[in-house]
């Protein structure tokens, strides 16, 4: 499932596309990498749990930033989808990656100076499956925005991040299995939830921040399924954490910017405990409200983890 051969935008830096992870998506998770835009078409903003009105119709990439003029400066706006979540839209699996043109991905490239430069390989995926504990279905929600992050140093690749839940690990490139080329790092996106790991097989994460070696209690399952390469599925900008702005990277027509502004949240509120499709195990919830998007995943960290980890330096797999 590698995307098609869509050229990235001039401009790039080399080193950036050269050096992308290749993402090996679990063989049987229904929910695949999915069109951001797309999702706008089956989802309305909400405060509440009651509809927003908005100033320009329909909502897209180009004007969702709109919604931060409502409410808590847009923070409390929920995309919430028309239809019940429950009965598996068709939408919530995502698009056929490789077989059209959608854009399911996002690539930040950060200049921090003196020859740094971290490069985001943001994955979205329309709907986040949270998995079973104790027969309890739980963590499930709309919308689910995960990402690796390369820090270079001079053009050189020499850490590299991956999101897991509120979380992740940071690793040394050279520690990292490759692609054929030797130059590519290889993910594993978990079943369902989509976190991201260096290796496959089961990674239990009971205690945060901490994968222990045999499967306990919320265990997410990787495996070497096919290959999604998002490269050719999204687009490329750069961005300042001075001024919290993004810029295309010299696209045509240019990328739009509007949605990375957006400070709301890609996904329906949680549901209240009086909500049918809701459910309970010790104050964890089946359906929990949808993630922010890639402005707010410290995009200007000092380190190659961000400020909310308690890690403390680049393990080995």
């Amino acid at each position: 499932m590698v995307g098609s051969t869509t050229k990235a935008p001039e401009g790039v830096p080399s080193f950036v596309l050269e050096h992308a992870p290749l993402v090996h998506l679990f063989t049987s998770d229904p929910y695949r990498p999915s069109s951001p835009a797309s999702t706008l078409l089956h989802t309305r903003p909400q405060i509440s749990y009651k509809d927003t009105p908005i100033s320009s119709a329909p909502l897209t990439l180009a004007n969702l930033d709109q919604l931060n003029g409502v409410g808590n400066n847009g923070n409390d706006v929920y995309l919430t989808s028309f239809e019940d979540v429950s009965a598996h839209p068709e939408w919530l699996k995502g698009a056929k990656i490789g077989e059209n043109s959608e854009k399911t991905g996002v690539v930040v490239v950060v200049d921090k100076g003196n020859g740094v430069v971290d490069a985001f390989y943001f994955y979205f995926f329309a709907f986040n499956w949270g998995g079973v504990v104790l027969e309890k279905q739980l963590g499930d929600h709309v919308g689910d925005w995960e990402h690796n992050m390369i820090r270079f140093i001079n053009g050189v690749p020499k850490y590299v991040w991956f999101s897991q839940h509120a979380n992740g690990e940071a690793y040394t490139f050279e520690a990292l299995k490759k692609d054929s080329s030797g130059k590519r790092p290889l993910a594993h996106c978990a079943n369902g939830s989509h976190a991201l790991y260096a290796t496959p097989g089961p990674h239990d994460h009971t205690i945060p921040n901490l994968n222990l070696p045999v499967p306990f209690l919320l265990v997410d399952e990787t495996d070497t399924g096919p290959l999604y390469d998002p490269l050719p599925c999204s687009h490329f900008y750069t961005h300042n954490p001075q001024s919290s702005s993004f810029a295309p990277i010299h696209p045509t027509p240019a990328a739009p910017t509007a949605y990375l502004h957006f400070r709301g949240r890609w996904g329906d509120q949680e549901y209240p405990a009086g909500d049918r499709r809701q459910d309970d195990l010790a104050g964890n919830k089946k359906y929990v409200g949808g993630p922010t998007g890639p402005a707010d995943k410290q995009l200007g960290r000092k380190e190659v983890w961000p400020e909310n980890s308690f890690s403390k330096q680049p393990p080995y797999p």
